[in-house]
């Protein structure tokens, strides 16, 4: 009898895939779904303001479903799979250099983040520090200016959308280059306009880092 019933409760409480939904490995994101995802090519991605900016992966199905999910429907546990893929990226691009990163995401402004209840890219970054050992820092840029969403917006207008967004707290510069991560790099005004802030506050030492570009 008990034995009957710890097999229901495993099949009630059996984890589903936030992917394809299968309970078979009682996984977030079983192992199949997640070898579906794919590594950018190996290297910057870009150069913007002299930074290089890396890609992690491709917008496919599965990571635009991780990425939305974790970003818009509350599924703070994708923040781990989201982790994972990078740091595995990041492995590729970084084997043989053993630079400590402080960890900075790209901030929400305060009323997103009373909406959403969280800045999914701190939870990446918490992720991401417990894989690479990297500290991480919060407080060292934040985004006064509550600006529109980006998708809907040119490069032109995207960059006036971001004008003067974001500030930095001189008192929290690290003393360790500064990688900064973000879920989806697109035309890089986010990461452009993040940039000019740190630089003027004296940060010269930075990299940038998405998990995903759109194909």
């Amino acid at each position: 009898m008990k034995s009957l019933l710890n097999s229901l409760l495993d099949l009630i409480y059996k984890k589903k895939c936030y992917v394809c939904k299968s309970s078979k490995y009682s996984l977030k994101i079983c192992p199949d779904c997640y070898g579906k995802l794919e590594f950018y090519s190996l290297g910057a991605n870009r150069i913007i303001e002299g930074v290089n900016i890396y890609v992690a992966g491709y917008y496919s199905k599965e990571l635009q479903k991780i990425i939305r999910g974790l970003k818009y429907h509350k599924q703070r546990e994708l923040a781990y799979y989201l982790a994972k893929f990078m740091y595995e990226y990041f492995l590729e691009v970084n084997n043989s250099n053993n630079t400590e990163f402080c960890l900075v995401p790209v901030p929400l402004h305060k009323n997103r983040i009373k909406k959403r209840k969280y800045n999914h890219m701190e939870l990446v970054c918490e992720e991401f520090s417990k894989l690479s050992g990297f500290e991480t820092n919060f407080g060292l840029i934040k985004r006064i200016k509550d600006t529109k969403p980006q998708y809907k917006l040119s490069r032109k207008e995207r960059l006036i959308n971001l004008d003067g967004a974001f500030e930095v707290d001189s008192s929290l510069i690290p003393d360790k280059p500064v990688l900064i991560l973000d879920d989806i790099c697109t035309t890089g005004s986010t990461f452009e306009e993040m940039i000019k802030a740190l630089r003027s506050a004296g940060v010269s030492n930075i990299v940038c880092f998405a998990a995903s570009t759109p194909v």
